[in-house]
Order: C-alpha cells, then structure tokens, then sequence
C-alpha cells in the first residue's frame, strides 16, 4: 500500500488499482484527487474541505451531514455525488470498508461552538488506518497506521503526544503540521520520538508529495 502526503491533513491511499484521499483543503495540491476512487471529509473547515478541489474531480464524496450541507450550497454538483454517513456507520468506498468513528471536533474554547468531526478507519492493504481529522478521538479498534495530528489551536503537545500512545499504533504519519514553523516541528518531533520510541512506535513525517 502507498501512503502520500499532501499538505496539511490529506492523505491520499493507494492500494491495488484503489485511490482513496482524505481531507482535500486549503493547503492541498489539486492532484492529490488525480484519478481517485472516492474521498473521504472529516468536517467542514477550510484546511479540510475545498469545494474548488471536490469539483475538480469527478470521485464520490463521503461525509458528514454538516459537510454535505456546505457541499449543496457551495458545490451543487459535487453534492449529486455525495453520500452522508453517521458516526459508528460501517461503509465502503471503492470496495474498501470504512467506519466513521467520533461525532464532534475537539474543543478550541470554551465559549466557541463545537462543530461536528467524524474520523474514518480504513481498511485497505491488510492494514488498519485511522485519520481522526481534527479531534483526538481513541478507536474502539486496534490499528496499524495512525494519522496523528501534530500542531492545532486546540490541542497541546502533551495531549497528542499522550493521544499517540494511547492508540498504540504500530505506525504513526504526521498529519495537521501547518500550524508549527519548520524549526516548531522539529521540537515536537523530538518529543513524541522520545516518547514513542519507548513504546516500540514509530513516526514518520512526510513532506508534501512524500510516500510511505
């Protein structure tokens, strides 16, 4: 299986013929969406959802309520092609089984609203991914593969450092990292490999474009 990263928190997954991308924002290149299968949205902020780039495409959308919602006033076209799923639902895209997982997006403050956020865990390649999208949900589920976000307004590095050990992924790819600056990056890499490595985990950072 082929793991690329391509700005921010999308992912794009590869595996025997199947594309599967997840999370296409404001920080993604459009051909991350080259000849996919089906994308995957976990909620509707910028740096998760573009309109502009499910446009692009012509691949089937899968996500939330409140996402589709923005998709029929913001894409009507994209919405003709868009499935909505509900959190603890078992689906599949492309013939690939995903669950949605989680329900709302992590706190930013108290006195902010609380928008809706539901992860997907993939299984493809006879591995088990989980993208969390912008929530620091646990699975219920053993996983390979954790798409762990690095840096957010709404969350210290203490919390996702504990959030990676707490799933016990084998694997661990840096996603949500626009926030640090490069030398940011370098230090919380230095933490959560410190604590990690200890645990037999191993995490990777992959630039734009890189693969896995």
């Amino acid at each position: 299986m082929r793991i690329t990263k391509f700005g921010h928190a999308c992912v794009r997954l590869e595996h025997d013929g199947t594309t599967l991308v997840i999370d296409p924002g404001m920080f993604t290149e459009p051909e991350a969406l080259d000849g996919a299968d089906g994308v995957l949205i976990t909620h509707e902020h910028a740096d998760h959802y573009q309109p502009e780039l499910l446009a692009r495409s012509d691949a089937p959308v899968f996500t939330i309520d409140a996402v589709a919602a923005k998709i029929r006033d913001e894409a009507p076209d994209v919405a003709e092609r868009t499935t909505v799923v509900t959190p603890g639902q078992s689906f599949e895209v492309a013939g690939v089984p995903v669950t949605a997982t989680g329900e709302l997006h992590a706190v930013i403050h108290e006195e902010l609203p609380r928008f809706h956020n539901s992860g997907y865990r993939i299984e493809m390649g006879g591995q088990r991914l989980f993208h969390p999208g912008d929530a620091i949900t646990e699975t219920d589920v053993d996983v390979d593969v954790l798409f762990v976000p690095v840096s957010a307004p709404w969350a210290a590095a203490r919390e996702l450092i504990d959030y990676a050990r707490a799933v016990k992924a084998p694997r661990n790819v840096a996603i949500h990292d626009r926030i640090y600056s490069e030398v940011g990056s370098g230090i919380f890499d230095s933490q959560i490999n410190r604590f990690l490595s200890q645990a037999g985990q191993e995490y990777f950072r992959l630039a734009d474009g890189q693969d896995l």
